[in-house]
């Protein structure tokens, strides 16, 4: 039997999110980014548990070079940027083009457009003029404004800092990330795929960013 995912190599681990068997290869590769893993997975597990030293190193270098995109942020903006970015990276375009680092820098600039005049009291939303990075945008919109609604200016301001940190990272600024169109969601997708496993909230949910 083929794993479902590639289609190529044998399934050999029964996948409680998928609840069918896929190839391991496609089970490392694709846990917490395609695959929405649950906490108690063993082989997710196992990877957090024992990574292997070239993994960790590996590990080690791309959290580090994350960060630095972001600058200094506070644990609620860090707990922010993740569930942010997790749903960045299940974000699924509707039109067949494929999600870049551009769109990613597009939407979050627009975001944290929209949130300076609102700390101070002008209501003002602003676009992307790309369709991509629009719908990016107005899928991240929802949780933005849950966060912001219930923690007044200081949460518009801390929000918008963490947004500009999201673009300078997408646009390559200041951090080594790579030439590649993708190099920001490449980095994003190895950073999260050996984090424990983060919830998407419900728009309507209570969230982290409070006075």
């Amino acid at each position: 039997m083929h794993c479902p995912l590639c289609e190529k190599r044998p399934a050999k681990r029964a996948c409680p999110a998928l609840r069918q068997s896929i190839c391991p290869t496609c089970c490392a590769t694709k846990r917490q980014v395609e695959i929405a893993c649950p906490h108690d997975c063993v082989f997710l597990e196992t990877a957090h548990r024992h990574p292997a030293a070239v993994v960790k190193r590996q590990i080690d270098l791309d959290v580090g070079m994350l960060m630095a995109t972001l600058g200094q942020i506070s644990e609620r903006q860090l707990q922010l940027f993740f569930i942010l970015q997790t749903m960045v990276l299940r974000h699924k375009p509707v039109s067949l083009t494929s999600l870049v680092d551009s769109d990613v820098a597009e939407a979050a600039a627009a975001l944290a457009k929209t949130l300076v005049p609102a700390s101070k009291g002008v209501i003002y939303d602003e676009s992307s003029t790309s369709p991509v990075a629009e719908g990016l945008r107005r899928e991240l919109r929802p949780i933005v404004d849950e966060v912001t609604k219930s923690g007044g200016s200081r949460a518009e301001r801390e929000v918008a800092t963490l947004l500009r940190g999201i673009e300078r990272g997408a646009r390559h600024e200041g951090v080594p990330i790579g030439n590649s169109p993708t190099s920001y969601l490449d980095l994003l997708t190895r950073v999260l795929r050996h984090m424990p496993p983060v919830a998407t909230p419900e728009p309507k949910s209570p969230l982290i960013v409070t006075p």
